[in-house]
């Protein structure tokens, strides 16, 4: 993420002190949330971020408020920045309708790069709470576990497949004819993607809006259906919409980042539209907590990424629902993570360098205060005193920190960006279930020349 060039905003010790007179520290308590559930407790979406895909704090503290939001407020979908097909396999499982044995078992399915942001074991405590939450309640008061994201596109389609083969043997028939327009790129879809872009094969466009259009006329006819089946019918449809939206964004990704940037997110806000209206029930929508980075969660118009023309999960869903979408974000000054170097490679426990000078991580860090929440929305003088724009860390799950500056910073309008914001001063590295050599080797401390 390269961002304008930028001198460092020395920071002002009266807007740390102010900073610091609105902060509400985080003792690890079991109450340490509950001014952050005032503010929780009447929206319908739970937006919560992370500053890195790779980081153990992050994943507990927002498994901790995903708890309180499911046992005291009713929340009844966790929707995750993951796969569809995969999560639907966890989503089995936690209400009770799969063989899997365990928790680790249902996170299997999470085989592509990168398999560590839910094959963890801070996900795999969740994944068993989640189930033991949901075995003494009915069907429709069970919670639910789902994927909004569309790299799925190979798996998707077999889905729909297997689907139809149990369900319509003529409709599968149908699809096959459909989907093998795809039989070129052999199951590569940044290959389909680059040949279809530039006109080398085939585009299967309208084979995917067709196939689209069956399924959803097959899930119309399922709908005063209750119970698994209805299910079954929405899980194969979503794979269906997945299809489509996921073809022409490989189809995207070489003209630039901005307009594929734009499609996935785009396609993750459908999907959560979708999933309100199948988990709607007499005439109560459901509540639904929204896990995934804070470059997706936190309102794109408020940070650089708008200036270059880019939208997200959290402006279009805070643009559409207003005050009944609730946006929070993560923040760390210092630590380790776990993340690549390259695309494909194995996970590293990596140490992640200190904020930079006037960014934010820099501003938080002077506060003094280990572990802290601020509220944004409802604090006038907090919002005035942190209006104008810094840099912020965004890691993903590649880190160059011999890059830091030109990698992973961009700009931002805090208040604006997030309702809430949780500061983690020094956080661990996610522990993946499938560790591998490379991960448990700690390095020593990086150091860089001056400048970088």
């Amino acid at each position: 993420m390269v961002t304008r060039h930028f001198e460092a905003t020395r920071i002002d010790p009266e807007l740390v002190s102010g900073v610091r007179r609105h902060l509400q520290p985080l003792s690890g308590s079991p109450h340490d949330y509950d001014t952050l559930m005032q503010l929780l407790a009447g929206a319908r979406f739970a937006l919560l971020g992370e500053a890195s895909h790779g980081t153990a704090d992050f994943y507990r503290e927002r498994i901790r408020i995903t708890q309180r939001l499911i046992a005291e407020h009713g929340f009844r979908a966790v929707a995750v920045e993951a796969d569809w097909p995969d999560a639907w396999r966890v989503n089995r499982y936690v209400r009770g309708r799969s063989d899997e044995r365990d928790a680790a078992g249902a996170l299997s399915g999470f085989q592509r790069f990168p398999a560590w942001m839910w094959r963890n074991t801070e996900v795999r405590g969740f994944v068993e709470w989640l189930r033991d939450f949901n075995a003494s309640r009915g069907e429709h008061d069970q919670v639910g576990f789902y994927g909004i994201d569309l790299y799925s596109l190979f798996s998707s389609m077999q889905a729909v497949l297997a689907y139809l083969d149990r369900t319509d043997p003529d409709a599968a028939r149908r699809a096959r004819a459909r989907y093998a327009c795809f039989d070129h790129a052999r199951e590569d879809s940044q290959a389909y993607g680059y040949g279809a872009s530039y006109g080398l094969t085939p585009s299967c466009e309208d084979e995917a809006v067709q196939q689209l259009r069956e399924m959803n006329r097959l899930a119309a006819r399922l709908m005063p259906t209750l119970g698994l089946e209805r299910d079954e019918a929405f899980f194969a449809q979503q794979n269906a919409r997945l299809v489509r939206n996921a073809e022409e964004y490989y189809r995207t990704m070489f003209r630039g980042r901005v307009s594929s940037w734009n499609l996935r997110d785009s396609h993750m806000v459908e999907t959560l539209q979708a999933l309100e209206r199948h988990l709607t029930s007499g005439g109560k929508a459901p509540r639904i907590a929204v896990w995934a980075h804070n470059s997706h969660l936190g309102d794109a118009s408020a940070t650089e990424m708008g200036d270059q023309g880019e939208w997200n999960v959290g402006q279009l869903v805070r643009d559409r629902y207003g005050s009944d979408a609730v946006l929070v974000g993560f923040s760390t000054h210092r630590g380790w993570v776990t993340a690549a170097t390259d695309w494909d490679d194995p996970p590293h426990r990596k140490r992640v360098r200190e904020g930079l000078p006037g960014s934010w991580e820099d501003l938080l860090h002077q506060v003094g205060t280990e572990r802290f929440l601020l509220r944004l929305r409802d604090s006038e003088p907090l919002r005035q005193l942190a209006a104008p724009r810094r840099l912020q860390r965004a890691i993903g799950v590649i880190y160059r920190p011999e890059t830091e500056r030109q990698s992973h910073y961009f700009e931002t309008r805090l208040p604006d960006q997030f309702d809430a914001l949780i500061h983690i001063d020094e956080t661990d590295a996610l522990e993946p279930l499938d560790r591998g050599r490379i991960w448990v080797t700690d390095e020593p401390p990086e150091t860089f020349p001056s400048g970088v």
